[in-house]
């Protein structure tokens, strides 16, 4: 069954950061939703977000041909075709870059993470792709289900048993990732797929909200605001409240029957 989307997105500076080096992109004319959280300081960290999503955006837009169409030969036929089209646009954007800090020295060490969702809405599926610790979660009849697991060290030590998640949030290696778009090597890009049900909710974040609120803050705050635009609002305010100590980032997609 088909269905109707709602969208919107929020990014903020935060309280602690002198500039706001997270970006977001709303297509709904694609499905197309990004958030990135750029890295680098300096104002370096925001042109890589801006960078990435931008050719996310640009691959995404002419990979729009039938899947019936031939493969491209770089195409995973482990991959759904818009799982090919969003892994293909991220490693697109990480090249892109990595030339930009090729041609300029004076944007060397600059990267970003990313998570991005491609939905079809006529088939009621979303392609969820994402490299570095900004996340994707699903609310589904009022329980958060996250959908990606962060590349970053701290979670590493969590799967590993030697962190638990509240002293993660806490933990000043927080901030390390494990694979980025921009480093010396080229990331692998986890690829999710799913089913989306009317009355839904994808949520997706840079890392300026998770680590400032827990599960149970973000659903107790989605739970509270059924209008969208109010419960982004407020999931700012709320990290903003508790501390603010990054730009956050919330991107708000609604299935409607």
């Amino acid at each position: 069954m088909a269905v109707r989307l709602e969208t919107f997105g929020l990014t903020d500076r935060g309280l602690r950061r002198h500039h706001n080096e997270d970006a977001l992109l709303i297509r709904d004319d694609l499905g197309l939703y990004v958030v990135a959280d750029g890295m680098g300081g300096h104002a370096a960290g925001e042109v890589a977000a801006d960078l990435a999503i931008r050719e996310v955006e640009r691959i995404v837009e002419s990979t729009r041909a039938s899947a019936e169409d031939t493969w491209p030969e770089e195409w995973d036929p482990h991959l759904s075709f818009t799982g090919n089209r969003l892994a293909q646009a991220i490693l697109a954007a990480h090249r892109r870059v990595t030339g930009a800090v090729a041609g300029d020295v004076g944007l060397k060490g600059m990267g970003a993470t990313i998570v991005a969702a491609l939905v079809d809405a006529e088939r009621s599926h979303v392609t969820i792709a994402h490299v570095g610790d900004s996340r994707a979660y699903v609310l589904r009849g009022g329980e958060l289900e996250l959908l990606t697991s962060d590349h970053s060290w701290v979670h590493e030590q969590v799967l590993a048993g030697l962190l638990t998640e509240e002293a993660a949030r806490n933990h000043p290696l927080k901030n390390v990732v494990t694979r980025a778009l921009g480093g010396t090597q080229e990331p692998l890009v986890d690829i999710h797929d799913r089913t989306m049900d009317p009355a839904d909710l994808l949520v997706m974040c840079s890392d300026g909200l998770n680590t400032m609120l827990d599960d149970g803050e973000i659903i107790a705050v989605l739970n509270r605001h059924k209008e969208i635009a109010r419960a982004a609002e407020q999931l700012v305010f709320e990290a903003n409240r508790k501390g603010g100590v990054d730009n956050i980032t919330v991107l708000l997609v609604r299935a409607l029957a």
